[in-house]
Order: C-alpha cells, then sequence, then structure tokens
C-alpha cells in the first residue's frame, strides 16, 4: 500500500506490527484487547475507541446472504459480520480462522479442525453441524447461488464430531482451502439457516430471512439496514478474538464521486469508497484527508460475446483487441493508477506467469485482420455495454475513439449497475468493459468462472467462451495434485485466451479509498475488501 499525502508507511519495526495487527483484523483466536477499554483511552494505533465510522459507498450490498449475491458491495459489508473457516492475509497466505487447523488425508478427503466457544451472534454455538448445514444450502439447487461453483466440487461434509469436519471431493482439488476462505464459504448461523428453509416452505425466496438477520460470528453484528440509503453494523462485545475499536459502522450508499468527496470534506464521512482516479489530485490537495491505495488481484478487462456476430470470429476480435491502447487508459483515465495486464491472473496471483503470450497494440495490423475476416473499413458497427461508472464510461469512450481509427463505430450503451449485470449474465451485450478480482488468490477463480463453458452468465463467462481445448484445461488443472503440472496447465490456458482474444486483459487496477486524518488502523486488502477491526478515530 501507498499514502499519497499523510505519509501512511512505517518504519520496519512498526510495519511488522501493522503486519500482525492486519492479521488479527481477521479470526486470530488470541483473546483479549489489544487497545483499551470504552471509556475512550487511546488505543495502540494512537486513535481513540468508540464513535461511529461512517463510509460512503458508491453502491449499496445487494443481499447479506452469503449464498445470495457475488458482488464486491455484498462482501465488503458481510465481510465485517461473518467469518470463514481459513482466511487470507495482506500476502494472501492462507491462516486459519474458525477453523484452529486443516489437513489433507488423501487425494480427495480434507479435515477441518474447528475452533471451540465461539458463539455466533445470537447466541447459538459454532460447531460441525453448523459447518455442514453452510456448505450444504451453498451447494442446494433450491437457493441457486452464484456461489455454488466455488464448492461443486465437494461430494460430501461428514461430521466427525462436534468441532471435526471431513470434507471428500469428488475429484482431487488443492484450491479447497482457498476457496473457504472466500466470503461466499463464511459461517451463517445455523438456526437462522434453519429459519430461512421454513421461510421457504411458506412461499418466500431463499435468503428472505437472512437478510433481515444477518447472523453471524465476526467482530461486528448486523444492526439495520436501509435498502438504498445505509446499511449499519455495531460493535459485537462478545467476539471470541480481539474486538472492534470503533461501537459501530454505517455505510451510507452515495453514487456520485463528487459528494463522496465533498461528505470526506465536510466530516459527514470517515472513508470514500471508491476513489475515482481523476479525483486524487483533490484530495492531495485537501487538508485533513489523505489517499490509501493498495495493489489489488482485480483485472479490468474487455469482453467479447462470442455468441454473438461478428465476434464468433477470433481474427474480429483479435483486430479489436489491437486497436485498443491499453497503456493511454491506464495513464489517461486512471493517471496512472494501474499495472498493465498481461493476462486475467495479476502477478501475485498462484498461476501467473511471464512466459504469457500478449496481445500487442498494433493498429495496422488489427485493419489487416479485420481486412482478412471481410470487413473493410467503415462496414463494421458495434455497440460496447458498460455501466454507469465514471472511469468505464470513459474507458468506453476511448474505445470509441480507438476503433473509428481503424474504420469501426461503436456505438456506447450505458446501463445502471444493477441492469448491467443482469443483460451481461443474459447474452444481450456484444462488446463490454467489467472486472474479475481472483480473490482466492488461487488461478482456478481467474480463470474457470469466466472461462469454462459450464459458467456462463451470471457466474461470470459473460462471453460465452465455450472452447473444448480450455475446457479441459480448466478442469484439468482444479483437479490436478501436481503443482507444477498444474502452473503448465494455467499457461496454456491463459495463452490460449490470448491466442483466441477470448478478452482483452487491459490493467490490474489500484484500490484507492479517501481517507479522513481522523482514522488510524485502516488497511485494504487486495482483494478489495475494508479491514476495519483495528479502525479507531481521532
Amino acid at each position: 500500500m501507498e499514502n499519497f499525502k499523510k505519509r501512511y508507511l512505517f518504519s520496519s519495526v512498526l510495519a511488522l506490527t501493522v503486519f500482525l495487527g492486519a492479521c488479527a483484523s481477521e479470526p486470530t483466536g488470541n483473546g483479549g484487547d489489544s487497545g483499551t477499554d470504552d471509556d475512550g483511552e487511546t488505543a495502540d494505533n494512537g486513535g481513540t475507541e468508540g464513535g461511529d465510522l461512517i463510509i460512503s459507498l458508491a453502491s449499496d450490498a445487494v443481499s447479506l446472504d452469503l449464498h445470495g449475491s457475488n458482488d464486491t458491495y455484498s462482501s465488503n459489508v458481510a465481510s465485517n459480520i461473518y467469518e470463514t473457516l481459513v482466511f487470507h492475509d495482506k500476502d494472501l497466505e492462507l491462516q486459519d480462522g474458525l477453523a484452529e487447523s486443516h489437513e489433507q488425508l488423501d487425494a480427495n478427503t480434507w479435515v477441518f479442525n474447528l475452533r471451540e466457544g465461539v458463539t455466533f451472534h445470537d447466541g447459538s454455538e459454532f460447531n460441525a453441524e453448523v459447518v455442514k448445514a453452510n456448505l450444504d444450502r451453498i451447494l442446494d439447487p433450491a437457493i441457486a447461488s452464484q456461489r455454488a461453483f466455488l464448492y461443486d466440487m465437494i461430494e460430501e461434509v461428514e461430521i466427525i464430531d462436534d468441532y471435526t469436519v471431513e470434507i471428500t471431493t469428488e475429484y482431487p482439488f488443492a484450491p479447497l482451502p482457498a476457496h473457504l476462505a472466500h466470503n461466499g464459504g463464511g459461517m451463517m448461523s445455523g438456526e437462522m439457516i434453519a429459519a430461512d428453509y421454513e421461510a421457504m416452505e411458506n412461499g418466500e425466496e431463499p435468503g428472505s430471512v437472512i437478510n433481515q438477520e444477518a447472523i453471524g460470528t465476526g467482530y461486528f453484528k448486523f444492526d439495520s439496514w436501509s435498502p438504498g440509503n445505509e446499511l449499519k453494523i455495531v460493535k459485537n462485545e462478545d467476539y471470541w478474538g480481539d474486538a472492534a475499536k470503533v461501537d459501530s459502522v454505517t455505510f451510507r450508499v452515495v453514487p456520485e464521486d463528487g459528494t463522496r468527496i465533498a461528505d470526506l470534506n465536510t466530516g459527514a464521512a470517515h472513508i470514500a469508497d471508491p476513489l475515482s482516479p481523476s479525483d486524487v489530485s483533490q484530495i492531495e490537495a485537501t487538508e485533513g484527508m489523505y489517499i490509501e491505495s493498495t495493489e489489488s488481484v482485480a483485472m479490468m478487462y474487455i469482453g467479447f460475446n462470442s455468441q454473438k456476430e461478428p465476434f464468433d470470429d477470433p481474427n474480429v476480435r483479435k483486430a479489436l483487441s489491437m486497436a485498443i491502447n491499453k497503456q493511454s487508459i491506464i495513464d489517461g483515465i486512471y493517471d496512472g493508477h494501474g499495472l498493465e495486464a498481461k493476462s486475467p491472473l495479476a502477478p501475485k496471483v498462484y498461476g501467473y506467469s511471464e512466459d504469457i503470450d500478449v496481445i500487442e497494440y498494433d493498429p495496422e495490423e488489427a485493419k489487416s485482420l479485420l481486412a482478412e475476416a471481410g470487413y473493410n473499413e467503415g462496414d463494421l458497427s458495434i455497440t460496447f455495454n458498460t455501466s454507469d461508472h465514471r472511469e468505464r464510461q470513459s474507458i468506453a469512450e476511448n474505445v470509441q475513439q480507438a476503433l473509428s481509427e481503424i474504420g469501426v463505430t461503436v456505438n456506447i450503451e450505458m446501463e445502471e449497475w444493477g441492469s448491467f449485470l443482469e443483460s451481461t449474465a443474459n447474452g444481450e451485450q456484444e462488446m463490454f468493459v467489467l472486472s474479475w478480482s481472483t480473490v482466492t488468490g488461487d488461478g482456478d477463480y481467474g480463470l474457470f468462472p469466466l472461462f469454462h463453458e459450464s459458467q456462463h452468465g451470471s457466474a461470470g463467462n459473460r462471453t460465452f467462451t465455450d472452447d473444448a481445448e480450455l475446457n479441459d484445461l480448466l478442469m484439468g488443472a482444479r483437479q490436478n495434485e501436481n503443482q507444477e503440472e498444474r502452473l503448465d496447465q494455467y499457461l496454456e490456458a491463459q495463452n490460449i485466451i490470448a491466442d483466441e482474444a477470448i478478452v482483452l486483459p487491459l490493467f490490474h487496477e489500484d484500490y484507492l479509498l479517501g481517507v479522513s486524518d481522523s482514522v488510524e488502523g485502516l488497511w485494504q486488502h487486495p482483494t478489495r475488501r475494508l479491514m476495519l477491526q483495528d479502525v479507531t478515530l481521532n
């Protein structure tokens, strides 16, 4: 991370302290309180405990049912309420969470030893029965979870005793612990799950009870939600580990970039998420606030619907890709806050390689390829679909200008975020811009959902790709116990993606936050989650 205004980088000794505290922002089980009591005394990070942390978010959560959504804003709230068996620290290394330990018994069998003495916000006990209830539910066809693909290799969850579960997979699946670290593997109250099923029997939609109660084991618990307006969580006084420092967190829905900054400036909010790169200079020039930047594992990309002409022709896709200058987008729209992408996988992700084929910027070759495909200048008119995010609209305009230079007409169609997700999941788009974050840190999550034919639509494959060789490679890699062979399979898969120009990876963005100087102890995970356990307010 880098702090652009207020220097938020510490000396090596203090950095180690922050790292350990950062790990404590997920389950640590070390007990006690690293700060002080609730009387407003100074915490270890120099701030004062208590108060309401106010965060202005561009969008509202879609669902607090972990199995009912797969979007960033829902995960950002839910990750403070629910906890997982294992979790990724800031270096994407796996750490034990609600499970004290885990091991692989054989190719298809894993055992997880659970932490004792943990209770949910409703007072019910966390145990093996609850783990089974959660994993069974996400795989239940009646729930139709968008996150089921994360766990559809699980064949059986067996309760060995109250605090031991054994998970058997249909085939060897090396990334299973990484998938269990995903927010979708969070543990929800077993009693709440049962009540939700009862509501379904009475005609209610899945998640109807969960969205009203949202009961987890986390250091914050659900308080209230006014959809489209604000959502509030409060400190869990009975948390089994290190308690949160602030009394509550209020997530306010503020779609306009300028309004989020104005709220920061007036003190109406402490954090603006996200911060547009074009607003960085304004934050830098304003007293009382600073910028928090985090290298991400996300990819911004341009996709082509392979089931619609002319995007079913690889030469057309490659020609359009060659005409787009990725660096001009990074520099001109994101002010350099991003790393040019070679593939869908960011450098920190398992499976990334420097030996990946890359589509280079070459407008003249793009014209030649279009001609070979039967399109002369002026023949081709396409629709570019984008959401109502400011930078993505700018990307669409950049692409429109770039493609006009090779004789292609681009009509931009902008949609509200929810509508955009629905239309692209239904295959209504032609060419579009979207992002994908490899939140498990493993290449399986960065490639399988986006490109395997079984994941068409909302699961991730919005290009509707169905390539037999790619399908075999991706399925083979997720079943392969040999890590070196997996790396080779992922390299081959990424080269197919480039050779076929299935998508054009643009860049791996830096996550930017606008933060009030009153905030201490904040950090943002490479997967974009706001880590709020150790935050204090001066």
